[in-house]
């Protein structure tokens, strides 16, 4: 990766997962110094790990993915805003894999012991592969985009009928040597203080407009939508075709590995369920039925809904097929298309942006889904964040939805104003509203 010497790769983290191996280029020896910094804060996480609180947050997320409890979950992942709350030149360890490792046992401290908000606390070291993805077969370009900032597309597709043929699906080589080393490091490092796995996060969503932005641009794809139906058909298809290929491939090889835990799912909520297997009765083998999916089509927000059930819809729905509980829904709306998202195979949580009506709550989803809402994290971006204001958000979102199986996420955060106490002061406050209401 060209520049990856001056990437801060321990800087690149959220809950959905971290940077790939592959671009790092660690050489997969650690100083000393590394190691015992390391093993400290691993053995502070099994620490947290190990109490009565961690399991008691399990034991919550578990009852409120199966429908079985009306308190609300509290969670926060703010993002790039990560880099606020632990700051790069904090890091100790200077080889980049250890830095990654390093940033992600001090995030697990940081929520246990600064956010206390329900990020379930687990005893266990994920290790992902180290492969390469050759992607779709044209070359991805944007400007912009520096420090998380904004950035356009440059589509790869220019003309259809030259361009189009060109496309291929993705293929995925797994590096064996470089991830039995990499996992071997990790157990030599971490396997007598946490339960070092093999888990690899394949993806984050499968909604398929990103991936067809990504080659045809954002304001190509919208103008396609009204000048090239037949294309956005044909593109949507071999999109699909393409991620169904790819789920083929890692279920066949054995590649999944389930998120039925406190792993991130959708786009806001942690795992945990009965109602699929679990780490401790795990398949020899994992399907994708035996785990959380994940649709949603932000990019579609501005267009009308029946755009999106002609065009995605009936794609999302046999993607959805696959998996054994469904998530939907990032920042778009949700309430205008609900006629189609209520449709989709095994759907279980449904994301409730700020830019939905979370007044449509009991209507649509009453007790029957879980409702996601994300309450707007551009009230943390200032250096005092308005407490006022972010506690009447909560407020009416929780008496909107009282009743209901709700979850309180804040995520999206570009920054914390430079001050980690929004993050803090966002959850006491969502508690709070929430005891007040619920009792």
């Amino acid at each position: 990766m060209e520049g990856k010497d001056k990437i801060d790769f321990a800087t690149m983290q959220t809950a959905a997962g971290i940077p790939k191996i592959s671009d790092m280029g660690t050489d997969f020896v650690f100083s000393q110094r590394e190691i015992d910094r390391l093993r400290y804060l691993a053995e502070k996480v099994a620490h947290i790990a190990d109490s009565a609180l961690q399991h008691e947050k399990a034991a919550l997320w578990t009852m409120h993915n199966d429908l079985k409890s009306h308190y609300p979950t509290v969670f926060i992942d703010p993002e790039n805003g990560w880099n606020e709350c632990v700051r790069a030149e904090t890091l100790e360890c200077g080889d980049a894999l250890a830095r990654v490792w390093e940033m992600g046992l001090l995030k697990q401290i940081y929520w246990a012991e600064e956010f206390r908000d329900d990020k379930v606390i687990e005893p266990y070291f994920d290790v992902p592969h180290v492969y390469s993805d050759d992607g779709w077969g044209l070359e991805l370009r944007q400007v912009g985009g520096e420090g998380g900032g904004s950035y356009k597309i440059i589509g790869a597709i220019r003309d259809y009928g030259t361009d189009f043929p060109k496309l291929h699906y993705p293929g995925i080589t797994i590096d064996e040597e470089a991830s039995n080393r990499v996992l071997n490091l990790a157990a030599t490092i971490f396997g007598d203080i946490l339960t070092v796995r093999r888990k690899t996060t394949w993806w984050w969503s499968h909604g398929l407009t990103y991936e067809y932005i990504m080659i045809r641009g954002f304001e190509n794809f919208l103008i396609d939508l009204i000048d090239e139906p037949d294309w956005v058909g044909k593109m949507m298809r071999f999109l699909f075709e393409g991620v169904m290929s790819r789920l083929d491939f890692l279920e066949e090889n054995g590649l999944l590995a389930l998120n039925t835990d406190g792993t991130y799912v959708g786009s806001g909520g942690l795992g945990y369920t009965e109602r699929l297997p679990s780490y401790e009765a795990r398949p020899e083998k994992t399907r994708t039925k035996d785990m959380w999916g994940f649709v949603e089509s932000q990019e579609m927000g501005s267009v009308s809904p029946d755009a999106y059930g002609e065009f995605l819809f009936p794609y999302h729905a046999r993607i959805a097929q696959r998996f054994g509980l469904n998530c939907y829904g990032c920042c778009e709306p949700y309430n205008p298309r609900w006629k189609y998202i209520k449709n989709l195979p095994n759907l279980r949580r449904v994301s409730v942006s700020p830019w939905a009506d979370v007044k449509t709550v009991p209507e649509l989803l009453g007790d029957r889904y879980i409702a996601s809402i994300k309450l707007n994290p551009a009230h943390l971006a200032s250096p005092v964040m308005d407490q006022d204001t972010v506690r009447s958000e909560i407020r009416a979102a929780l008496e909107a939805t009282k009743g209901c199986v709700a979850e309180l996420i804040m995520k999206d955060n570009n920054t914390l104003g430079n001050n980690p106490e929004n993050g803090k002061n966002w959850v006491r406050i969502a508690r709070e509203e929430i005891s007040a209401i619920y009792g």
